[in-house]
C-alpha cells in the first residue's frame, strides 16, 4: 500500500521536461499526418468498403476476418490507427495539463474533439458509398487538425509567452496570403480527386459531374500561382534582412511545393498511376504543413505575462528597407 502511495505521488508531482512537451505535440502532428496517408492508402487500393459498415466490420463481426480479404484488412488497419493517433493525442493532453500550460491543454482538447468528428464523418462516409462529397470533408477536416497540431507544436517550443512581429507586415502579409492560397489548393485538389478515377472502391460510379481535365488545369493554374507566391515571399524575407529561421522555412516550403508540382504533373501525364497519386497525397501534406510554418515563422514568442496578447508593435527597424 506505501509502494502505491508513492507512486501514485510521483505521478501527480511529475512535471514534463520541455523536450518532453515538444515530442509529445510533434507526435500529434506526425500522426495526425500519417493517417491521412494511410487514409490515402485506403482510397488508392479501392478498399474504401472494405469493412462495409460501421462500426462494426461485417454486419456480423466488429473485426476483419478472413473471408474479407485483402480489401477488408486494409480498411480495417487504418480504422486502428484511429487508435494510435488517440494515443498520440492524449498524450499530448496529458503532457500538456501536467505542464501547467492551459493554451497548450485547449489545443489538444481541439485535436480531440477532430478525432470525433472525424470518426463521425467517416462512418457517413462508409454508409453513404464513399460518396464524393463527404470524402473531400473527410480530407479537409483533417487539413484542419493538422493546421491546429502545427500551431501547438510552435506553441510547445517555447514558454506561456506572448508574440511579436519580426519581420514587415507587409511581409507577413504575403505569407498569409501563401497559407490562403495553400489551402485553396488543397479544396481544388479534392475536386479533382471527387472527379477522378480513384474513388476507394471499384463498384463505386457516383463522381462529381465536372470534366477531368478543366478542373485538373484550373487546379494546376492555382498551382502557378502557389508556386509564384512561396518565391515572392522567400525573395522578400531575405531582401528585408528576416530572421534566418523564417528564411529557411520559407526555402523549404518552396521546394516543397516545386516537388509537389512535379508530381502532380508526372501523375496527370501518366494517367493517374496509384503509387504517384499516393506519394502526392502525402506532398499535399507536407506543402500544407510548410506553407504554415512559413507564416508561424513571422512572429516570436518572448516572455511576458501568461494569457495576454501582444500589443501590436511598430516594424522592427532592422527590417526596414531604406529608400533607394
Amino acid at each position: 500500500m506505501a509502494h502505491l502511495s508513492l507512486s501514485l505521488a510521483r505521478v501527480r508531482s511529475w512535471r514534463p521536461a520541455p523536450t518532453t512537451l515538444r515530442r509529445t505535440f510533434l507526435g500529434a502532428l506526425v500522426a495526425n499526418a500519417g493517417i491521412v496517408v494511410t487514409g490515402g492508402a485506403v482510397r488508392l487500393s479501392a478498399s474504401g468498403l472494405g469493412c462495409p459498415t460501421v462500426p462494426r466490420c461485417t454486419d456480423t463481426s466488429m473485426v476483419v476476418t478472413r473471408e474479407m480479404g485483402v480489401h477488408g484488412f486494409i480498411e480495417f488497419g487504418n480504422r486502428m490507427l484511429t487508435f494510435v493517433l488517440t494515443a498520440a493525442v492524449v498524450a499530448a493532453t496529458v503532457t500538456a495539463w501536467r505542464a501547467g500550460r492551459r493554451d497548450l491543454t485547449r489545443l489538444a482538447g481541439v485535436l480531440v474533439l477532430g478525432i470525433v468528428a472525424q470518426a463521425v464523418l467517416g462512418a457517413v462516409t462508409v454508409l453513404t458509398g464513399l460518396n464524393p462529397v463527404t470524402v473531400m470533408g473527410h480530407f479537409l477536416l483533417s487539413m484542419v487538425l493538422i493546421a491546429v497540431a502545427t500551431y501547438a507544436y510552435e506553441v510547445s517550443r517555447g514558454s506561456r509567452t506572448t508574440r511579436e512581429l519580426v519581420v514587415r507586415r507587409e511581409v507577413r502579409a504575403g505569407a498569409r496570403l501563401l497559407s490562403v492560397v495553400t489551402a485553396a489548393v488543397l479544396v481544388l485538389g479534392t475536386v479533382v480527386t471527387g472527379t477522378g478515377p480513384h474513388s476507394g472502391d471499384a463498384n463505386a460510379t457516383h463522381r462529381l459531374p465536372f470534366d477531368l481535365e478543366s478542373v485538373a488545369q484550373l487546379h494546376a493554374d492555382l498551382v502557378f500561382l502557389l508556386v509564384g507566391l512561396a518565391v515572392g515571399v522567400l525573395l522578400a524575407l531575405r531582401a528585408t534582412g528576416a530572421p534566418a529561421e523564417a528564411v529557411r522555412r520559407s526555402t523549404v516550403a518552396l521546394a516543397v511545393v516545386l516537388a509537389q508540382g512535379v508530381v502532380g504533373y508526372a501523375q496527370y501525364l501518366t494517367d493517374l498511376p496509384v503509387l504517384l497519386v499516393g506519394v502526392h497525397v502525402l506532398g499535399a501534406t507536407l506543402v500544407w504543413i510548410a506553407a504554415l510554418r512559413v507564416l508561424l515563422a513571422t512572429t516570436v514568442r518572448v516572455a511576458g505575462p501568461p494569457g495576454e496578447l501582444a500589443p501590436r508593435t511598430a516594424e522592427p527597424a532592422s527590417l526596414v528597407v531604406p529608400a533607394a
